[in-house]
């Protein structure tokens, strides 16, 4: 059973959390596919994870660089997995109906917009009466902090 985890962005914006998730990631062995809801926030994540974090950056591709099998991280606003992922990561208005095709999945979405938590919470409700085991992470002083 996927082990699916909301996680909600209180302390810093997705650009911050998203690249130190994938980091832990690939630090764990494991590929990413990370889903998100325009072609716009594919092209403008595809930049900023190679220059996020001066000199670090994260390896990874989109459609637009194709070979998705040599890339550890995929980006893109489809939940095919073509560069087989273990972990998937929703955010941004990405969706998927696939979550149960991933060991993990990651839900992040931003506190400060109502609209971005409306919309988790009847993912996580849609997601509950589909008999998924979900967690909730939110970010506090120390980092993420398990709530439920």
């Amino acid at each position: 059973m996927t082990d699916i985890g909301f996680y909600h962005l209180t302390r810093s914006g997705l650009d911050r959390a998203l690249p130190q998730l994938l980091q832990k990631t690939l630090q764990a062995g494991k590929r990413a596919l990370v889903v998100l809801g325009s072609e716009e926030r594919v092209r403008w994540y595809n930049d900023h994870l190679w220059t996020f974090d001066n000199p670090s950056w994260l390896p990874h591709g989109t459609s637009q660089d194709g070979d998705p099998d040599m890339q550890p991280v995929w980006i893109d606003v489809s939940d095919e997995n073509p560069n087989k992922a273990e972990f998937l990561f929703l955010a941004d208005g990405g969706a998927s109906e696939r979550v149960g095709e991933f060991e993990r999945c990651f839900d992040l979405f931003d506190g400060r917009d109502d609209d971005a938590v409306a919309d988790a919470r009847a993912r996580w409700k849609t997601l509950k009466d589909a008999g998924h085991d979900l967690t909730y992470w939110q970010q506090g002083d120390r980092g993420w902090e398990k709530k439920a």
